[in-house]
């Protein structure tokens, strides 16, 4: 039996590794347009929605700026100004394309943009990037990817076509209105010995009034992989991207 991919719970000490990665290559690339309010709000959006954040504190932007202006004094040939101007967008290139990357292209596209499923447990997790490609004898690509917080010896090669896709996203306190029964998720389930992402279905939901801690709606979710069900609160939730 191939064993499971376990995600353990780990004490914040700040950020990741593979997010101290990314803003440091954004501070590289774009300079001081990386200090910018917008910007940091973006990146610290994007990190939030990682499942290489689950478990983890909630990133705050103000946390992303203070470290990108901390690193920014250590870097040579970037400015120390934080500009006043507001509303820049982030790039393609600095948060990644929304596309899933053609049969001939490999390398580091974004940890924040797709997610890959495991062949080794069935789960959902964020890629960090697309090594290489083949092609199958039916047809079919292949890439073997990196997933996020996991080392060279945890990559895998999996089918484009089903097995990757763009990253699901958590859902905000004011957007549980918008599920309803029969909405297909991605759930955060969470054992003893692991915590991972799995798609599932909604079969109930359970309208209750919000307060200051937010939504406090109950959603009854079955796990398509098991079929088992569980009731779950919005925070554990992911929505997939429509089109």
């Amino acid at each position: 039996m191939e064993r499971l991919r376990p995600r353990h719970r780990e004490v914040h000490i700040g950020f990741t590794k593979a997010e101290t990665q990314k803003m440091e290559r954004l501070l590289r690339e774009l300079g001081e347009q990386v200090l910018e309010r917008q910007f940091c709000q973006n990146i610290a959006k994007c990190f939030n929605r990682s499942a290489g954040r689950a478990g983890k504190p909630i990133v705050k932007w103000t946390e992303v700026q203070s470290w990108l202006q901390n690193r920014a004094q250590e870097l040579p040939n970037i400015s120390k100004n934080i500009s006043e101007q507001q509303g820049i967008r982030p790039s393609n290139k600095a948060l990644g394309s929304s596309e899933i990357p053609k049969e001939e292209k490999t390398g580091n596209i974004s940890e924040l943009e797709f997610e890959a499923r495991s062949s080794k447990d069935g789960a959902w997790y964020d890629v960090e990037s697309f090594l290489a490609h083949r092609s199958l004898s039916l047809g079919e690509t292949e890439v073997r990817v990196r997933f996020v917080g996991f080392g060279a010896e945890e990559d895998e090669w999996v089918n484009v076509k089903r097995a990757v896709r763009e990253r699901s996203v958590p859902l905000e306190h004011s957007e549980c209105q918008n599920l309803k029964v029969g909405d297909l998720v991605l759930c955060f389930q969470e054992r003893r010995d692991q915590a991972i992402y799995y798609d599932a279905h909604i079969i109930e939901i359970q309208r209750k009034m919000h307060d200051i801690r937010g939504c406090r709606c109950l959603f009854s979710i079955r796990y398509n992989h098991d079929n088992i069900e569980e009731r779950v609160r919005l925070r554990r939730l992911c929505r997939r991207p429509t089109h």
